[in-house]
């Protein structure tokens, strides 16, 4: 009966039922709603206290050691990665806002974070969309230098929880100076110091206005910009670039009508760099030997130990020297080996070094190592008393051409030997940890000396029938030279051929030897020298030449 009694009574309409409940389902929808967002933001805030701000990684701290000639010129680096880190107040307030410009113009006042492109990220990520941008600079420094580049929802979100805690636990600028020395901006460069050198062959404190609007606009595709300046569409694309960089930065007053209607685009460094850049790293070998042995550490610690290396070499005669030789032609068979030294007597700096024409071909450098036979090139050191180092130099048949040139120059020092080097200082974050003293001894008397150069200028007849071996020639503003040369070898064939001018300023050796095949397999035998033209008549020539651009800086 009370089951008949429940059947009839009469059914209420769905629609009605959610009617008189719809008051209950909203509660419980907002309750609901409620707790999701309390479990998420209990989560967000225990994720937040759990996650740690790691470590950079190892490439992005390691820095290289860079080589610069007498006059600051970069000559070039050593390490895995062009990077050296520079403190933020190295670098002008108007590159660092022209970064902020063109990659993060909220930067000094936002939370490290972007919600639209976080969403936006969010969104590509669930949809399988393109990679979005728009992080803002604390995001890319900790994409670039904390984590790894996976493309993830999971990794994008650890992310922004780090850029939050960096940004509430560093200084802006902390966190400036290290996406700035960590940014790759094209050209092999990690950081804003390589970037300067490499596009401007400037240290970043020397950038101009124009020139760091131009490095803040190729962060945004360094691989494409890399080539501007050689390149007229890339160029023309990043013109337009800077122009907004400029505007943008004129805008928020970061510079001032006048500098934005001064600034002229920039020249770049050519890119990909010219032939005689490979030369180079004869120099750098010897020099970072040596830096390597003054600081008592590794050469490979060297490399990666961010200092920069002030050499004593003269890149401008270095480049000019390689162009002055390329002449120099090697016969049937047979291959001429050039070196060229060029030492300050009395010092020891050395200004030239030219070991050979390719160091990717031989890197085996001919001017420090090359053991060649002295022939009569130590005739005039025959007769008189010698002190160290010069005893043993005049009893060795086969000098090389830097311990030659480093015996002329003590001649030139009225017998003052220098020991050669070819480092003057080296710095680290702005600290001077070497300084080179020179290393002098009197290997002559002052006597004895001026008659080992009265015995240069005297013809040695038979052993150079071809050209007058030695002369005294007037420089304009310098006292008069010592030209000198001799061979090993006799009559008009040659083995080896030296050919030195001197005096009191410089004293410059040029080598010429030659070598073929051996009868084993990677070996070599000595050879004569081509005789057309003359190697006396080249070798001279050369060092003319050379003597020239060195002491005028005409050909």
């Amino acid at each position: 009966m009370k089951r008949a009694a429940r059947s009839a009574r009469p059914r209420i309409p769905l629609r009605l039922r959610l009617r008189r409940n719809r008051g209950r389902l909203l509660r419980r929808l907002v309750i609901a709603f409620l707790l999701l967002v309390v479990a998420l933001c209990t989560a967000a805030v225990v994720a937040y206290r759990l996650t740690g701000i790691p470590d950079p990684h190892p490439e992005t701290v390691t820095q290289s050691t860079v080589f610069v000639d007498d006059k600051g010129s970069y000559l070039g680096r050593r390490g895995p990665v062009d990077r050296q880190e520079v403190p933020l107040s190295q670098v002008p307030r108007y590159v660092q806002d022209a970064v902020i410009a063109a990659e993060n113009r909220t930067f000094r006042t936002d939370d490290g974070v972007s919600p639209r492109a976080l969403a936006r990220a969010v969104l590509a990520s669930l949809t399988g969309g393109e990679r979005q941008g728009g992080s803002t600079i604390t995001q890319q420094y900790v994409k670039n230098a904390l984590l790894s580049p996976e493309q993830s929802l999971s990794r994008k979100a650890r992310e922004a929880l780090i850029a939050i805690k960096l940004d509430r636990t560093r200084s802006k600028d902390e966190i400036l100076a290290g996406y700035l020395n960590t940014v790759y901006f094209g050209r092999g460069s990690a950081g804003i110091e390589a970037a300067a050198r490499n596009y401007f062959g400037v240290d970043t404190r020397e950038l101009t206005v124009s020139q760091g609007a131009a490095l803040a606009g190729i962060v945004n595709i360094p691989s494409y910009y890399e080539k501007a300046g050689s390149d007229p569409e890339v160029t023309a694309t990043l013109r337009a670039r800077w122009e907004w960089v400029l505007d943008a930065m004129a805008a928020s007053g970061s510079i001032t009508a006048k500098q934005r209607a001064e600034a002229a685009f920039p020249a770049f460094r050519f890119y990909p760099p010219g032939a005689t850049e490979g030369q180079r790293q004869y120099m750098i070998d010897v020099a970072a030997q040596e830096a390597a042995d003054q600081l008592g550490i590794t050469e490979d610690q060297l490399a990666r130990g961010g200092y920069t290396v002030h050499t004593t070499f003269d890149l401008a005669l270095q480049d000019a020297t390689t162009e002055a030789v390329k002449d120099i032609k090697s016969g049937k068979g047979v291959t001429v080996h050039t070196a060229v030294v060029g030492i300050v007597p009395g010092n020891g700096a050395v200004r030239l070094l030219y070991g050979g024409s390719d160091y990717a071909r031989q890197p085996f450098n001919d001017a420090v190592g090359g053991a060649v036979e002295a022939g009569t090139a130590l005739d005039p050191f025959a007769k008189f008393p010698l002190g160290a180092p010069l005893t043993a130099l005049s009893k060795t048949p086969a000098p090389t051409p830097l311990t030659l040139a480093s015996a002329y120059a003590a001649v030139a020092a009225d017998g003052v030997y220098a020991a050669p080097y070819t480092v003057t200082k080296i710095t680290r974050d702005g600290h001077q940890v070497y300084t080179a003293h020179p290393d002098t001894r009197r290997a002559l008397d002052e006597k004895s000396a001026f008659l080992v150069s009265a015995q240069m200028s005297k013809s040695y007849g038979d052993a150079l029938p071809a050209v007058p071996t030695a002369q005294r020639v007037p420089t304009p503003q310098r006292a008069p030279e010592t030209v000198f040369t001799a061979g090993a070898g006799g009559g008009i064939t040659r083995r080896t051929v030296w050919s030195t001018r001197l005096d009191p300023q410089l004293a410059l050796t040029t080598a010429l030897f030659a070598d073929r095949p051996g009868k084993k397999k990677n070996t070599t035998a000595p050879a004569q020298l081509p005789n057309d033209p003359s190697p006396v008549q080249s070798a001279t020539e050369t060092t003319a030449q050379i003597w020239r651009l060195a002491t005028t800086g005409t050909g």
